[in-house]
């Protein structure tokens, strides 16, 4: 625990200017960023006696090793850098609200020839009109289906038009009118465009004109006797009534505005956000955070604005917000906003009328969130808790171990031999701290020795890391020689990520290999839990505990011990290390699994340099097969189109240096392939399996 006087600032080193100040931990992480209208005045607040301070203030400031600060002109300003901080170095003291699911869009990419309507989740893509979020994907479906009849944009993936257009025939919808088929010419690219904008101006509210115009297309058409064409008008406008009977009207007045509503308690805060267009609900979403410093409503408010609107712009930001509470000061969040849309933005807490009630309707669907998120949470809590207590009492550790590693070993019969990495904090996956290695040390299948180097290449890291942060003098580390370095690189060859040497010591993110676990599991027993603690003793290392998990018995295996511990099969300990060592096992095998595929796919081709995948295509077409390409002569190479004779040279060198492949079998049906054929070459149905005589691939054997 730090003490916040060792790195306060000296007087007057902080000026009285607005700016965003951001706290460090020892590791030189970023553990808290804020912004300021006076950082003189804000960052004193720290710096007073820590009995004065909120807990969980308290706790962020003797977590912190040192601050800095940036100045910049305006609030405005510095509510846009610390936006952009937040979203890129995560600090794990500020408030980040989780969302507690994926919401589907109802979403038109204008950006393709030929709009298409579809569901997405996920980041927002530039050129595509969203509508929502909705609370279920089949309420999308329900909803296109209904408008289909009067819009009948496409819906189809680009592999299905792409085969439409090439057979000259559409697909049901269009046979059955729900389509306009673009893809054999039945409207053309720009007709088919503004049927997508009408179907999004109905989406966005703009009905009642829509309406209208139907109606009186529909009497016009009585009034001629087409009577056929007025019955499909009266359909057409009963659909869209229809769909438009999904969405209640709230607000009398057509208004466009989000709805904001917090419901909070000492520890944790819930929002929930009713996003009004044309006057009708349109979409619902909620998020649930932790307080982990004490803020107000208000604070709180500005932070679900933050996340909200922080990549949108234009339509994406409504004209008017409604809020409990407004931010202080509230006029830069107004401007940001304002500046994010484009024009002028309502920024205002209801006080009367259709909106205050629908404020307290959202407000009531907050209160719940919170409650059913505490109900789950306190057993989610409580259960990782006692899984933790229940490992450190089963090996006798200090502490709980809040961090654990997990690596496993797959190959198959010696082959594509890879190892993976998985960390778990607070007994919940890390995923974005998974590594995977490739195993060069030694050839074929040795999973004790491929261990002991995967435990040998991740800690010499972890150190390399320590020496080049200057958390000792050079040489003085464990595992070192005396004038030696320990090499940073050595690490690095197979893993999926760029080195560690590309982060620079000031930019706040988490380095590779940087933090030390209190737990390292191995998927195994007592030979690889021996091997993974000789490696770190080889190190030096001596503060990190060891075990491994048997798949025979499940039983947990010390190093240096005779007998295994045995939890029990109703222990919650037992179970976190199942399902930490099985996440490994299914990191590894996914990775293992791919590389296989890979080289399955290659081809001599792929050594030949400056050789990419079009003039691949071109040769194998021309030849028909790899063997037929290995017979010919640089004269006839050089008659496929855009292969020189330099390349031509390139490619018969590469060929004469490659070894034939065995004969092609189809694995599902043990048939031999025309032998005029060799891997490399695409033949078959698509999909279709094809080995190269590799050793066999049944899932017994792979491992």
């Amino acid at each position: 625990m730090a003490d916040p006087s060792s790195y306060r600032p000296r007087p007057g080193e902080i000026p009285d200017s607005p700016g965003v100040y951001r706290f460090r931990d020892e590791h030189r992480r970023v553990i808290y960023v804020g912004k300021a209208k006076s950082l003189r005045q804000r960052l004193a607040n720290y710096f007073q006696d820590l009995a004065g301070l909120h807990p969980r203030t308290r706790s962020m400031v003797t977590t912190a090793a040192s601050v800095e600060w940036t100045v910049v002109s305006t609030e405005v300003e510095a509510l846009q850098l610390e936006y952009s901080w937040i979203k890129e170095f995560d600090p794990r003291f500020n408030v980040k609200y989780r969302d507690d699911k994926s919401y589907p869009y109802l979403a038109v990419t204008m950006n393709e020839d030929f709009p298409r309507v579809q569901v997405m989740r996920g980041h927002k893509k530039k050129g595509v009109r969203y509508f929502g979020p909705y609370a279920h994907a089949w309420a999308i479906r329900d909803t296109v289906d209904l408008m289909l009849r009067v819009f009948p944009v496409r819906t189809c993936s680009a592999g299905v038009f792409k085969n439409a257009a090439r057979t000259g025939r559409p697909c049901l919808l269009g046979y059955i009118g729900k389509c306009s088929a673009p893809c054999v010419e039945r409207i053309t690219a720009e007709d088919h465009r503004e049927l997508a904008e009408e179907f999004c101006d109905f989406m966005a509210g703009r009905t009642g004109t829509y309406l209208r115009r139907l109606e009186r297309q529909m009497a016009e058409a009585a009034e001629d006797m087409e009577y056929e064409r007025a019955a499909r008008l009266r359909d057409d406008i009963g659909a869209l009534k229809k769909a438009m009977e999904k969405n209640a009207v709230v607000l009398a007045d057509a208004t466009d505005a989000d709805l904001i509503a917090v419901a909070e308690d000492e520890l944790e805060a819930a929002v929930q956000i009713f996003h009004v267009r044309g006057g009708r609900v349109r979409g619902q979403r909620g998020w649930v955070t932790d307080k982990v410093e004490d803020v107000t409503t208000g604070a709180l408010v500005e932070h679900a604005l933050q996340q909200l609107y922080g990549e949108e712009t234009g339509d994406g930001v409504p004209r008017e917000v409604l809020v409990p509470a407004l931010p202080d000061p509230v006029e830069p969040v107004q401007e940001w906003l304002t500046g994010r849309r484009g024009s002028n933005v309502s920024l205002r807490v209801p006080q009367r009328g259709d909106k205050k009630a629908l404020m307290e309707t959202v407000e009531r669907n907050a209160q719940q969130a919170l409650v059913l998120h505490k109900t789950k949470r306190a057993s989610d809590l409580t259960t990782r808790s006692r899984a933790l207590e229940e490992i450190s009492d089963a090996l006798e550790l200090d502490s709980a171990p809040l961090r654990i590693e997990c690596y496993d070993i797959s190959h198959l019969q010696g082959d594509d031999v890879v190892a993976s990495m998985v960390v778990f904090e607070d007994g919940l996956a890390r995923k974005s701290e998974y590594r995977r290695f490739q195993i060069k040390g030694f050839a074929g299948q040795d999973d004790v020795r491929s261990m002991h180097e995967v435990i040998t290449r991740r800690f010499r890291r972890y150190l390399a890391e320590k020496e080049r942060t200057g958390e000792w003098a050079d040489g003085d580390e464990p595992g070192v020689e005396p004038g030696a370095q320990a090499d940073p690189g050595s690490a690095s060859a197979g893993l999926a990520e760029p080195p560690a040497s590309t982060l620079t010591e000031d930019d706040g993110r988490p380095k590779r290999f940087a933090y030390p676990p209190q737990l390292v599991v191995v998927d195994g027993g007592a030979p690889q839990v021996a091997a993974a603690q000789r490696a770190l003793d080889e190190l030096g290392i001596d503060d990190i505990a060891v075990c491994g998990l048997a798949k025979r018995l499940e039983e947990v295996w010390l190093p240096g011990d005779d007998d295994p511990v045995v939890l029990p099969r109703t222990s919650e300990g037992l179970y976190l290390l199942q399902r930490i060592r099985d996440e490994a096992h299914r990191f590894a095998i996914t990775y293992q699994r791919a590389k296989r595929a890979k080289r399955f796919r290659s081809s001599p081709l792929d050594d030949v340099p400056g050789l990419g995948d079009t003039r691949k295509q071109a040769l194998i077409k021309h030849f028909g097969s790899l063997k037929r390409l290995r017979s010919a002569t640089i004269e006839q190479i050089c008659d496929v189109p855009g292969i020189g004779r330099k390349t031509a040279e390139t490619i018969v060198a590469a060929l004469a240096q490659a070894v034939p492949g065995g004969p092609a079998v189809n694995t599902a049906t043990g048939e031999i392939m025309d032998d005029t054929e060799e891997p490399g070459q695409q033949t078959g149905s698509p999909g279709e399996p094809v080995s190269t005589g590799a050793p066999d691939e049944r899932r017994g054997q792979e491992r």
